[in-house]
């Protein structure tokens, strides 16, 4: 696909290749699932992409988030005219970092910041570690071979990584949500929905659940004030969105905004954060 990719667009096959693996490199992503009172499964996330990829000062924004917001789509991946799965990508981007598979999971990655990130696992890929699977390659590949929220949850638990990440997981049964803390060849901490202790939301940036997020990054404290305020009853599209909306889980990195669920399947939007908003 890379390289028909390549073809069409009249590029090097090797441009279109580094494209492909930005996701081991660096982003910064807000994701949350949420359960509302009757158990139906909500999942949403920010992409947010292109810090230090230089800025924008005539539109006053960083300059990869512009360009990549022109090129957002909402991909419907079909077999004998019947939809397999859904997810909000970028044209010519062949994995999947936010994604649906009708009726069975939702899945969405964010980056994980760790000393052994993903220039280690690509070190060790040139070098001829084949084991470990670049990220968003991982995700079509769940999409497509796994048929159960626990068959998702297995395979993200057990397969070797390029790079340490959060993988956060929605089923379509009360309690069926989970983060999955991952370094490169295991797994670090897992939180799961319990509504029955009230736990019915998760909600992840790119700091480890255990630490404090720091100052000049804190997207969580906020976000999980938005949660709150709206509370359980509220759980939808509606609110999630107000969520991700909302400064500084919004920010001028931020490229889309995506609520998913395996009933509703996926509906996204392009962000443009405008002045003032903070830089990330």
């Amino acid at each position: 696909e890379i390289k028909g990719v390549a073809k069409v667009l009249g590029l090097p096959e090797g441009q279109v290749a580094l494209y492909n693996v930005f996701y081991e490199l660096f982003t910064v992503c807000t994701s949350i699932i949420e359960e509302d009172p009757k158990g139906q499964l909500y999942h949403a996330r920010n992409l947010d992409f292109g810090l230090f990829l230089g800025w924008d000062n005539a539109n006053d924004t960083w300059l990869m988030s512009e360009r990549l917001r022109k090129i957002i789509v909402n991909v419907d991946f079909q077999k004998d005219g019947e939809t397999v799965y859904q997810s909000a990508s970028f044209l010519g981007y062949v994995g999947l970092l936010t994604a649906v598979k009708p009726p069975y999971f939702t899945l969405t990655i964010n980056e994980r910041f760790n000393k052994e990130g993903g220039f280690v696992g690509i070190y060790r890929w040139i070098l001829g570690d084949r084991n470990a699977k670049w990220m968003g390659f991982l995700t079509r590949d769940i999409m497509e071979s796994a048929n159960s929220y626990s068959e998702a949850k297995k395979i993200l638990m057990t397969q070797e990584l390029l790079a340490p990440a959060y993988y956060i997981l929605g089923g379509n049964s009360t309690g069926e949500g989970v983060i999955i803390t991952r370094a490169l060849d295991e797994v670090k901490d897992v939180q799961e929905l319990n509504v029955t202790s009230g736990r019915w939301y998760l909600l992840q940036t790119n700091y480890d659940p255990w630490e404090s997020a720091p100052f000049y990054d804190d997207r969580r404290t906020p976000g999980n004030i938005c949660v709150k305020q709206w509370g359980q009853q509220n759980v939808g599209p509606k609110s999630l969105f107000n969520v991700l909306s909302t400064k500084p889980n919004l920010n001028k990195l931020t490229v889309y905004s995506t609520v998913m669920s395996v009933r509703d399947g996926i509906q996204s939007w392009v962000q443009n954060c405008k002045t003032p908003c903070t830089p990330w």
